[in-house]
Formats: C-alpha cells, structure tokens, sequence
C-alpha cells in the first residue's frame, strides 16, 4: 500500500468523480484509476460503486476513508512541524519558567527577540524547579529557565545565564527598614514569610539563616513572589527575594534592604533535554538568550 494511493483514494472519496479527483491531483485520469484499482486488489475489496455518474463510497470504502484521512492530516502535521523545525524564522518555542521571573525578565526578552523575529510563537508554561526539569525531560517543552541552575543533572544540561542578587525585604516602618545594609542574624527574632516547600528559593532562605545562625520562625507560607511581597509590606513579617521580583510598583510595597552577612544569591539558568538536538528555532532564541545575558553582565 503506497501514501500515492492513499491519497488519490480520499481525493476521488471526496470528489465521487475520477475526472474532478485527477483534475484537481494535477495527473492523468488514468494514473487515478490505476491506483484506486491496485488499492482495491491489495485490499482484496470494493471501495466504490458506480451510481449514474458520480462513485460512491462502500460500507468498507466508508471505514477506509475515516482511517485513513486521520492519518493524512498526522502525516502532514508532522511535514509541517519538521519545516517549522528547519525554520528559525517560524514555528513555536515552548518554554518554561517559575513565577519569580515572569514579572520583569520572562517579557523582556520575548519582546527583545519579537524584533528581530515577528513571526516566531512562544508556548509558555510556568512551573516549580522539579516540574520544569520533568517537563523538559519528557520533551513537554523545549527551553525552561530555572533557579537555582541545576550544575550536574542526568537528564538536561543548560547554562547558567546570571547570579542574581537576593535582599531583605522588611515593612516599611520596621526598625531595619531605612539600613542600607544589615546582617541576616539580626532577622533572627522576626516572623518569617516563606515560599511553600517545593519551590527552591525557600531552600535559599533556610540555607541562608542556618548559615547565620539560627532557623527562621515561618509565620506565613505563600506559593508566589508579590504574595510574600504582599505579607511582608502588611507587616506579617520579613522575608528574602531576588531582586528581579522586587521590580513592580504598587502602593503596598516592602523596603528593600541589602544583605552583608551573608551575601545571599541564586543563579538562573537556562535548560533543555540532554543528548537531543533542539528545533532550531529554539536553538536560535536559546542562542539570542546566551548572547543576551552576556551583554546584559
């Protein structure tokens, strides 16, 4: 069974005339006629009859046809994903991020490469740590940035594309709030605002105070970054956040204060799927994004 006859079967199907069918297949009537004929011998049934001057389908041309229409349409979406593959000026690029970078970096360079780029897609998906690495590993999305860069993983493998700064973040009538720099272990006392536990920068924070020397009071757990901003700028204590959320304006906002002891930061990186080769429209803008951050340094 050859695509040829498969083709000309649901054209002629469609048509219910060999003439119109080859017409339209650009090739000779008889070319059509051949390989509905072989078709129908390879299968060992009838797929038309004759009714005045029209053919129409058979119960079994009928069965045929749903089938085979099904795997026409796969079988052209799939040429169309190779070209869009092969082009770096078309096709979709799914990428993934955690929500502490969407507010201020995720638009940024999505809009940067948009210039020089219109008509490419993007298919965006946010996530947790664990999440974005299962989905780039299972191939649900081709790029994902993630924080902190996982230096060595067994199934993706990445750049790191900065080190971003993290600040305390205090109400604004705290005593601490006018400081220019402070200390971590003179946060020790204070209720703490932190991320849930599956999101990494929770485990920055713990890190970081164990690291000065005491283990934080959780008062408040919240699962994004203006929701801690949020708390904390209500006055339901204090927390840590990277600098890129600290970003928004609003009219309820945290004073932002500088850590010294320790200095406290995260990386961000950029991953995909070890061992496989990316579209190259993906390849492109994970390209753009290395030369991006470079410039950006």
């Amino acid at each position: 069974m050859e695509l040829r006859q498969l083709q000309y079967f649901v054209k002629v199907a469609r048509k219910q005339h060999v003439t119109q069918a080859a017409e339209e297949l650009r090739v000779a009537q008889s070319a059509v006629s051949r390989q509905i004929h072989l078709l129908e011998e390879e299968l060992g049934v009838q797929l038309f009859v004759q009714k005045g001057r029209n053919l129409h389908l058979t119960s079994v041309g009928r069965l045929l046809l749903s089938r085979v229409e099904g795997i026409l349409t796969d079988l052209e979406r799939a040429v169309n994903e190779i070209h869009e593959f092969l082009d770096p000026e078309a096709g979709e690029i799914r990428i993934g991020f955690p929500h502490s970078l969407v507010i201020n970096l995720l638009p940024s360079v999505v809009a940067a490469f948009k210039k020089d780029h219109p008509n490419v897609k993007f298919r965006l998906r946010q996530g947790t740590y664990n999440s974005l690495i299962r989905d780039v590993t299972k191939g649900e999305i081709d790029l994902a940035f993630i924080s902190p860069f996982p230096e060595s993983h067994e199934h993706v493998t990445g750049e790191t594309l900065l080190t971003e700064e993290m600040f305390a973040i205090l109400p604004s009538n705290h005593v601490l709030a006018d400081y220019n720099s402070i200390r971590l272990e003179q946060l020790r006392h204070e209720p703490f605002v932190m991320f849930s536990e599956e999101y990494t920068l929770r485990a920055i924070v713990m890190d970081a105070c164990l690291k000065a020397g005491f283990v934080p009071k959780i008062e408040f757990e919240g699962e994004e970054t203006d929701t801690i901003r949020g708390l904390v700028a209500a006055g339901m204590g204090v927390s840590l956040l990277p600098g890129m959320a600290l970003t928004e304006g609003g009219l309820l906002q945290p004073a932002k204060v500088r850590l010294t002891e320790p200095q406290v930061t995260r990386t961000v990186g950029l991953i995909r799927r070890g061992g496989e080769q990316l579209p190259l429209v993906a390849e492109v803008f994970r390209r753009f994004l290395l030369e991006y951050f470079h410039c950006s340094r």
